[in-house]
């Protein structure tokens, strides 16, 4: 049961529906989202600002409602820009999972409205909500599968 005050994931959704390369539309039915949106948090963040350092041991998942975002990995040849993700996207899905570091900074490349989602929300849902906790697992694996088939967004899993 949601609560009076549940967050408005409404422009989230549009998003999500507008973006073709998003797993998250198909797994993820908008009632589920009524559900989630209890959990998740609303972080606004301005073009050139740092959301997830290479690196890092935070383990936050991030769904992209407004502006895009710069995904760069830093290697021994320099900074190599390996995908740049617009609204209805998901980022931090790596470690996230893994609970390893950071593999990626992902950067604003505009200004920017994310959710963020910490692995102890998660936590909570999966006691609260089971099958809504699993339906965005299920969702997260079919982006992180679409990404490691995709060579090109292969580093792109921060």
């Amino acid at each position: 049961m949601t609560s009076a005050t549940s967050p408005d994931l409404s422009a989230l959704l549009a998003a999500i529906a507008r973006n073709k390369d998003s797993a998250l539309g198909r797994f993820l039915e908008s009632y589920r989202w009524t559900v989630l949106a209890d959990y998740v948090h609303s972080v606004s963040i301005h073009r050139g600002q740092v959301l997830i350092g290479q690196g890092a041991s935070d383990r936050k998942l991030y769904f992209l409602e407004a502006g895009d975002l710069q995904v760069d990995v830093k290697s021994d040849a320099g900074l190599v820009r390996v995908a740049l993700l617009g609204p209805g996207s998901v980022v931090g899905e790596g470690s996230f999972f893994s609970h390893l570091p950071r593999s990626a900074t992902v950067v604003a490349y505009s200004d920017a409205k994310v959710w963020e989602l910490s692995p102890q929300d998660f936590e909570l849902l999966s006691r609260q909500h089971p099958g809504v906790a699993l339906a965005l697992s299920t969702a997260l694996g079919a982006v992180l599968a679409t990404r490691l088939l995709d060579l090109s967004k292969r580093l792109a899993i921060t």
